[in-house]
């Protein structure tokens, strides 16, 4: 094991868990996992690594702070309004990860983001009681091997206690609180195998499926285009629509605001650090490096096949062979008891202090490179070390780490004023009749927004909380300066609305053209329609137009290219004909306001029996989505059936 939590991953017991040890039930079951690395649980434990890393950046979603504040009670458990608070953060980091740079924050609504998020902690929480209520558990050994196997905390393909530490202090998570949402999503992950896993279906629905799937069609389409040019529109008809849609022809209510802006940054200039200040971080950070030692070793386990006198024997046997020539690594591939080292001649990889079993480390560290131990007594067996290699730490240069070292000094000096500044700028703008007062007590500068509506505009008036403020009755309608608003964990505003613009009625003759165009759209289309339809009616009647220009497909599938999606759905819900030589008809509105007219040929059915990779296939996939089914269905009757208050 490596160290999570002094001296191993473990934060009370003294349980080892390291690839030396794989023969613990919990080494056993995660063997399975690494033998079987497409599964839910490898799946999972990437999964959270690659999402957090992504979403969270620098902040915790844990934090020492508590809120005694609840958003919501499940089953006598409680949700708090801190928890809330960093599962909404979440999810606007999720959509600004996904959407870049068309990611828009003014488009969001607190109140449905508040109702997602909610939602989500709660069904959470239901899933982890049913978990627990149902005897699911996940061990410490098994969650100190899934870490140790996961690729981010590893360097050159060995786990490393420090990138480790790295990423999770990345994520804002100490060690347990890691092993707790770790372990969480492992009980939550086997609730849901469980229950997705019983999916089955009969052969029947299998063939069934296979049938409707390969079945293909033959169809001829009829278009009857929307001739926009072909519609006039009169004065009055524009004028009729312009004064039914009256709403739609008005200009926006906007504001335009002024405001004062705290900037963490801008403190790093009024901040001093010593040079003994430095001296002393730098001697800390620099205590930190560890040499690393790269070990190979011999396991023969006890308290399973052999008690411990004979394992001592087998072991010594070995360490006469090693003693008198044989080679080690072949001696490990051959003899060796741990699974996970091996194969590898029991190459344990580079690892720094606090890795390994306290009686193993000794060992190992009174080695010399290439010496091999004599047998080692651990928890899980006997054991033979070789020392194949030692890695010192590069130890920076002083000037090299010096910008660091001196922001991040700054840096605690910076967060304390920013806090003392920012309650400075709320007590002055709200005793305050303008921002001019705080701007001048602070050494600060009133800037002015363009002028933006209810759905935000450009920089700052794209934030949320900075449209909710401005438009709120205290500042809009009563003229007061809003309260700090808090843009990032670097910046901090005030505002107060400059210049309130109230809607106004836009003139019919600067929208007159647009209106034209819509008007022609609509009656195109509804021209289309009504042509269609009638034609319809009379194919349906067996009569033909002359001049009609089908456009036939033949043995089309559910995914033909060439076909709009719109169209091919017509298509293939279409009712078989009766008869060969009367097809069946149908009409479908396009998206351009084209219209149209589909005549059924025929349907074909598939004439290759299925071979037994393509029924597999199939089964797996009905059963796959017959188990999603299942699991969906098992989370509503968890709400149904849950005491669930929200706050």
């Amino acid at each position: 094991g490596a160290s999570l939590d002094a001296p191993f991953f473990y934060p009370v017991s003294t349980r080892v868990a390291h690839p030396i040890a794989p023969q613990t039930p919990g080494g056993r079951m995660l063997q399975n996992i690494r033998d079987n690395s497409q599964g839910w649980i490898a799946k999972t434990i990437i999964g959270i690594i690659v999402m957090l890393l992504a979403l969270t950046g620098f902040e915790a979603i844990f934090n020492a702070a508590s809120n005694n504040q609840n958003a919501a009670e499940v089953n006598g458990e409680e949700i708090s309004r801190y928890d809330l608070d960093q599962a909404m953060n979440m999810q606007r980091r999720q959509l600004a990860q996904q959407l870049g740079q068309d990611f828009d924050a003014s488009l969001l609504d607190d109140r449905l983001l508040r109702d997602s998020a909610l939602g989500s902690l709660i069904d959470r929480m239901l899933l982890l009681q049913s978990a627990k209520n149902a005897n699911f558990a996940f061990s410490s050994e098994a969650l100190d091997q899934l870490i140790l196997q996961t690729p981010e905390f590893q360097v050159d393909g060995a786990f490393s206690a420090a990138r480790f530490d790295q990423v999770i202090q990345q994520m804002g998570y100490s060690r347990l609180q890691f092993r707790q949402l770790l372990e969480q999503e492992m009980l939550i992950g086997q609730l849901r195998a469980g229950i997705s896993g019983t999916g089955f279906v009969t052969d029947q629905q299998v063939d069934n499926f296979a049938r409707l799937e390969m079945q293909t069609r033959d169809f001829a389409t009829l278009t009857l285009p929307a001739q926009q040019e072909a519609i006039e529109v009169g004065d009055e008809q524009i004028k009729e629509y312009y004064e039914a849609n009256a709403d739609r022809f008005r200009t926006p209510e906007q504001v335009i605001v002024e405001y004062v802006e705290l900037k963490k940054e801008s403190f790093f200039d009024q901040v001093e650090v010593s040079d003994e200040e430095l001296q002393e971080l730098y001697q800390k950070q620099i205590a930190n490096l560890a040499e690393q030692r790269r070990a190979a070793h011999i396991l023969i386990e006890t308290g399973s096949e052999l008690s411990d006198d004979e394992a001592k024997a087998k072991i010594d046997e070995i360490a006469t062979r090693v003693k008198n020539g044989d080679d080690f690594a072949a001696v490990a591939k051959e003899a060796s008891q741990d699974p996970g080292s091996a194969s590898e001649g029991g190459d344990l990889g580079f690892a720094g202090p606090g890795v390994y079993d306290p009686a193993f480390e000794d060992a190992l560290y009174a080695l010399n490179e290439g010496e091999v131990s004599a047998p080692v007594k651990s928890e899980f067996g006997w054991h033979i070390i070789k020392l194949l290699g030692v890695q010192s730490p590069e130890v920076p240069a002083f000037e090299s780490l010096k910008p660091q070292l001196v922001r991040e000094l700054k840096a605690q000096q910076v967060e304390q004023r920013f806090v003392e500044t920012s309650k400075q700028l709320e007590d002055s703008a709200f005793e305050a009749s303008d921002l001019a007062q705080p701007a001048q007590e602070l050494g600060l500068m009133v800037q002015t927004t363009e002028a933006f509506g209810r759905d935000g505009g450009e920089g700052i008036t794209a934030n949320r909380q900075v449209i909710q403020a401005a438009f709120s009755d205290e500042v809009l309608v009563d003229g007061a300066n809003s309260s700090v608003i808090e843009l990032d964990p670097d910046t901090s505003i005030a505002l107060r609305v400059k210049e309130h613009l109230k809607p106004a009625a836009i003139p019919l003759a600067d929208v007159r053209e647009d209106i034209v165009q819509q008007l022609q759209r609509s009656l195109a289309a509804e021209a289309a329609r009504a042509k269609g339809e009638q034609l319809l009616a009379d194919l349906r009647k067996g009569q033909q137009p002359d001049d009609a220009q089908w456009q036939a497909v033949e043995a089309a599938t559910r995914s033909q290219e060439g076909v709009a999606p719109a169209l091919l759905q017509a298509v293939f819900r279409m009712p078989r004909p009766e008869q060969q030589d009367k097809p069946s008809y149908s009409g479908v509105a396009l998206s351009n306001g084209d219209y149209a007219v589909v005549r059924l040929n025929g349907v074909n059915e598939p004439e290759a029996a299925l071979t037994d990779e393509e029924k597999l296939n199939y089964r797996r996939f009905l059963a796959s989505r017959v188990g999603q089914q299942d699991f969906a269905a098992f989370r509503q009757k968890l709400q149904a059936e849950a005491e669930i208050e929200r706050f």
